[in-house]
């Protein structure tokens, strides 16, 4: 085993924690399958954040949202942040990212300028030449659309035009390019032009060119799917047959006890005119009516392209093991958050913390340290990888990271470090503003200036359709979850440096 491991994670985007072959038989994903027989599968695993900004900041930085200051989508996270690719880099490693960065938004202005901003994130010739070193990663290869959204552009649009595909703005949707809107399910671009070819190719040029150069690294394969827009290449569109999939949907009466905003959800036209204060869009407040076949189609592409990227993913394993590289790296598979696909009558993401958004696949692998087929239900945080990574390199963690150093748990060595989860969601300034404590049992949900909530007992109703805030039968219990809420946020606050005097 080498003196310095190899760090490579691959992430996915708005995956739910339940869509991997080994425990879901609906879906096939081989090479995902293949982790779980090898590594070790955390069971209860959280995003400190169920949107894309937040936790993947928190992902880099080992801090929580409201620490590292990306506190929600059109944020960003400061270029002064300190994140654990400068930890690996001081440390004599190569560090790289390939795919979704997503740490800026796309407007800049002259106080928070953003490089992954319109009109630069569409000007080939500045990325072309593009060679800083970005959130502590010293190689990246960028894009930032999901499927055909109109943000294609950056390293991917220029390896398109390097493949021969320079018709590329055919496929993605105007301004940028020329795709009808209404296009559903099926994306017209050949396979082997889709982001997930690019991301494997590069990836694995890059771990070709560690391997001659003899340098341990920190690479970061960051896929784009299963995010929607529900649209995937041929013949992974009709991979799987809608009408046979298990659909979960909203229970009579279950939104009766839950926060307004859930009840609003299911009206045809809801008025939500009262949450808004920032004048920007706000991620789940609308209708999520939807009709049964439509879903069912929209869940079937979702699958489709979570075998599409599995598909590569296996790419990117083989060349691990091609390149003999597999012994000697800490492979981490997980996604930034998870995915509502009926489950409660709702769609995509929102301030719900279901058990569905804001719980991740996380799947570890390393042979000879993180034992092979097991399961564990400790609990983990994505905000706990990075100081797990270099936990795992026998770096010194900085003290301002707030998760937790899981090395001993994914090694076997201890049952658990954490006792409880918190998952914030800060998405307006205040309006929507709530905050989630998870221990083994139990679930609980404020919300800022609110005297509603959420209380759930996931032991005794893991579909979480009975809301006990208001139960008098669990007055007493609500209390203590709300005093353990406090004392976990006590408990997370950074600590820059010990005390090394009484004065």
């Amino acid at each position: 085993m080498s003196r310095k491991p190899n760090i490579l994670l691959i992430t996915s985007d708005q995956q739910h924690w339940n869509t991997i072959g080994s425990f879901q038989p609906e879906i096939s994903t081989p090479n995902l399958d293949r982790l779980v027989k090898e590594g070790t599968t955390f069971t209860r695993a959280y995003c400190p954040n169920p949107t894309c900004t937040p936790t993947r900041s928190s992902l880099i930085t080992g801090q929580y949202p409201s620490q590292h200051g990306a506190w929600s989508l059109g944020t960003k996270l400061s270029e002064k942040a300190h994140t654990v690719g400068e930890d690996f880099l001081l440390a004599g490693y190569e560090t790289a990212l390939i795919g979704k960065a997503h740490f800026q938004p796309l407007a800049s202005t002259e106080e928070y300028p953003s490089i992954e901003s319109y009109p630069l994130l569409q000007d080939l010739d500045y990325w072309r030449s593009f060679d800083e070193t970005f959130y502590g990663f010293r190689h990246v290869e960028l894009a930032r659309n999901h499927t055909n959204e109109a943000h294609a552009g950056q390293h991917y649009a220029i390896w398109l035009e390097e493949k021969g595909c320079l018709h590329w703005r055919d496929y993605f949707r105007p301004p940028t390019g020329t795709m009808d809107k209404k296009h559903l399910h099926h994306w017209p671009i050949p396979e082997e032009f889709h982001y997930d070819a690019w991301i494997a190719e590069r990836t694995n040029a890059l771990l070709e060119r560690y391997k001659q150069e003899n340098r341990p690294f920190l690479l970061w394969a960051s896929f784009f799917d299963p995010h929607p827009p529900y649209l995937v290449p041929e013949p992974w569109d009709t991979m799987y047959d809608p009408q046979k999939l298990t659909l979960r949907g909203l229970q009579e009466e279950e939104h009766e006890a839950n926060p307004p905003h859930f009840r609003l959800t299911q009206q045809e036209n809801p008025d939500f005119s009262a949450y808004r204060e920032s004048g920007f869009g706000m991620h789940g407040f609308r209708s999520h009516l939807h009709r049964e076949e439509e879903l069912r189609k929209n869940v079937a592409v979702y699958y489709g392209m979570t075998s599409l990227m599995d598909k590569y993913i296996g790419r990117i394993l083989d060349k691990l093991d091609e390149l003999g590289l597999a012994e000697d790296t800490l492979v981490v598979f997980t996604s930034d958050h998870g995915h509502l696909f009926g489950q409660h009558g709702l769609i995509a993401k929102g301030p719900f913390h279901y058990e569905d958004l804001i719980r991740v696949p996380l799947i570890a692998r390393y042979p000879g340290r993180v034992p092979a087929g097991r399961l564990s239900s400790s609990m983990q945080s994505l905000v706990d990888i990075a100081p797990t990574l270099l936990g795992h390199a026998g770096l010194p963690i900085p003290a301002a990271m707030t998760g937790k150093d899981q090395t001993e748990v994914w090694n076997g060595k201890r049952e658990s470090v954490r006792d409880h989860i918190l998952c914030e969601n800060h998405h307006e300034p205040t309006t929507i503003h709530l905050k989630t404590y998870v221990d083994e049992r139990f679930k609980l949900t404020v919300y800022y200036n609110r005297t509603y909530g959420e209380l759930f007992d996931l032991q005794e109703d893991p579909d979480e359709v009975r809301n006990l805030w208001d139960d008098p039968a669990h007055a007493a219990l609500k209390s203590e979850l709300l005093l353990r809420y406090a004392w976990a946020e006590l408990g997370k606050e950074p600590l820059p440096m010990p005390r090394i005097s009484g004065a």
